[in-house]
């Protein structure tokens, strides 16, 4: 089929003026610009991609060597707990959302090593999980030798 297109069609509207709305007001370019400005059709599809591309360490485990160095230090703190002494641990934290995690290393007078709740306390409330400890490091170490 092949149809010629007429352009006397539409004679009778051609001429007509512009309909405005007598109950809605005209919308601003900035208005009419958004009825087309990209939307996100997958909702935390953006936050899934940058979750996924964020990088974590993986934590080293450690030998029974260094887990007594680490007790001998541990118990030279216990030993002298009354002073608050200074130290500085490094430790792995655990990712809460995937595999893996962060080395942290906190710096402080430590208030308290609690043997059954396995962890250290420091003067400023931070609380490391005994278990996680990969260094520890103190001047009462070098005392002490």
């Amino acid at each position: 089929m092949n149809r010629e297109f007429d352009l006397h069609n539409y004679d009778d509207i051609i001429d007509l003026p512009h309909h405005t709305s007598p109950n809605r007001r005209p919308m601003s370019n900035v208005e009419r610009g958004a009825q087309f400005s990209p939307f996100a059709a997958l909702t935390g599809y953006e936050a899934a991609v940058t979750e996924t591309a964020r990088l974590t360490d993986v934590k080293t485990d450690l030998t029974e060597e260094r887990k007594a160095v680490i007790d001998m230090k541990l118990q030279m703190i216990v030993d002298h707990i009354d002073e608050m002494p200074q130290v500085a641990l490094t430790y792995f934290l655990p990712d809460p959302k995937k595999e893996g995690g962060m080395y942290v290393r906190v710096c402080g007078p430590v208030r308290e090593i609690d043997g059954y709740a396995r962890r250290i306390v420091f003067a400023d409330k931070t609380v490391v999980p005994i278990e996680q400890i990969q260094d520890v490091e103190s001047n009462l170490f070098l005392q002490e030798e």
